[in-house]
């Protein structure tokens, strides 16, 4: 049975049922590839799903990372991210991170701002949380900053910083 689910940077968390890639052969993925050399080593409509747990602060380029994730993806094909909060002390620890991610960040693929003219690979937001660590402290942040993502950035971010974003992505074709 061919796999319809792609784990992006799968590191050391393999996924069971899905084709696991990493640029770094000591992590022993199915695919050895580097998300920065495109096009990536899979056939256009290939996948229902795509993992991208903390990899698109790594890529160089984050539009041409998308539109790729849109190329290999399936029409409705759901795009899971994580990439950490900009007021996150991870954000600023890993030299690795290329990027810094808000609440909005990707409105640009979903024709959520102003500047979504910088590509027609389109996608449609199905979820954005931002995601505090499990402490009592945070559970009135996280409910004012996900009901109120623009102001928790602005004038809170900086007291009750979170840990990271998730999304769901709908893929638009």
């Amino acid at each position: 049975m061919r796999k319809t689910i792609l784990n992006l940077g799968c590191g050391n968390k393999h996924l069971s049922d899905a084709v696991n890639v990493d640029r770094n052969i000591r992590v022993h993925p199915d695919v050895v590839h580097d998300l920065n050399c495109r096009p990536w080593p899979f056939a256009d409509d290939s996948f229902a799903e795509v993992t991208a747990y903390d990899v698109i602060e790594h890529c160089e380029d984050v539009i041409a990372t998308m539109e790729e994730i849109h190329r290999i993806a399936r029409r409705h094909a759901v795009v899971k991210i994580t990439v950490p909060h900009f007021s996150s002390a991870n954000a600023f620890i890993d030299p690795t991170h290329k990027h810094q991610f808000g609440h909005s960040s990707f409105d640009y693929v979903t024709g959520g701002n102003e500047f979504s003219f910088y590509t027609e690979k389109l996608y449609r937001r199905r979820v954005a949380n931002i995601v505090f660590s499990r402490r009592l402290s945070n559970k009135v942040a996280s409910r004012l900053a996900n009901r109120y993502p623009d102001v928790y950035e602005q004038r809170w971010a900086w007291m009750f910083p979170a840990w990271f974003l998730y999304f769901e992505l709908e893929v638009i074709k």
